[in-house]
């Protein structure tokens, strides 16, 4: 296994597509994710276009259906949900759709929807999604950082250097037999310094200090950061839906 680490979605190569992909958003999409489907939702849609969301989102049963939507940060006007791991609840998601936007995630999981596996990682669950990547043993593998409208972002990369040790472990190889580029090696020795403290990383973030800006997010990086708290590996099965597998 051969695996690549890209900052952002624009930094994916054109032209190819990995065997296995990997899309990270520590802050907050892909833990809100991994947590709504441990909590029993039948499937995450994704969508990075809102009018494709609310089209969609429509013609789903509506007692089955929730709207989860942000810009910047915010909860989307209109929308059930905005996009924080506490609101996805099981008394509310069980057996329900959720039709999501965010920023940052859900235009990560459009770049790179046509590959043959996709997951979303977390710190959350990046041990579970090691052990699949490992047992699934793809030739090649991008891990897919969702950043900040375009720019780079320290929490994903965290989190990419986190599932890069994990499979370091499972697989019983080494960094150098692992890495297929520089930033994926980077990332790992990122991890390294903040695997003791991943909240105190994500509060130095950028995007982290613009959820404190925002107001009170204590319980959401205290989720985000809990490292392995949960064993659900969110998988495409079908375009552009995700599923608990």
């Amino acid at each position: 296994m051969r695996v690549s680490y890209f900052h952002t979605p624009e930094r994916v190569p054109h032209g190819s597509m990995a065997d296995a992909a990997v899309v990270i958003d520590v802050l907050r999409a892909t833990s809100t994710m991994a947590w709504a489907l441990h909590n029993g939702a039948e499937a995450i849609q994704a969508f990075a276009d809102l009018d494709a969301l609310s089209a969609a989102a429509a013609a789903w049963p509506q007692e089955l259906c929730i709207r989860a939507g942000e810009r910047g940060g915010a909860k989307l006007e209109g929308f059930d949900l905005g996009n924080s791991p506490l609101a996805v609840t099981a008394e509310f998601v069980a057996g329900k759709r959720i039709f999501m936007s965010t920023t940052n995630g859900t235009r990560s999981l459009d770049r790179v929807s046509t590959a043959a596996m996709l997951f979303t990682a977390a710190l959350v669950n990046r041990s579970a999604v090691a052990k699949r990547l490992c047992q699934q043993n793809p030739e090649t593998v991008w891990i897919v950082g969702s950043g900040w409208e375009g720019d780079y972002s320290l929490e994903d990369s965290l989190a990419a250097g986190a599932l890069a040790d994990a499979l370091l472990q499972i697989g019983d190889t080494s960094l150098k037999k692992l890495a297929a580029n520089d930033e994926l090696s980077a990332s790992h020795a990122l991890w390294s310094q903040w695997k003791t403290n991943p909240e105190q990383a994500l509060r130095l973030a950028s995007h982290g200090q613009r959820l404190e800006r925002l107001g009170d997010h204590d319980a959401d990086f205290a989720c985000c950061a809990a490292v392995d708290s949960l064993v659900v590996v969110p998988q495409q099965t079908e375009m552009g839906v995700l599923r608990a597998t």
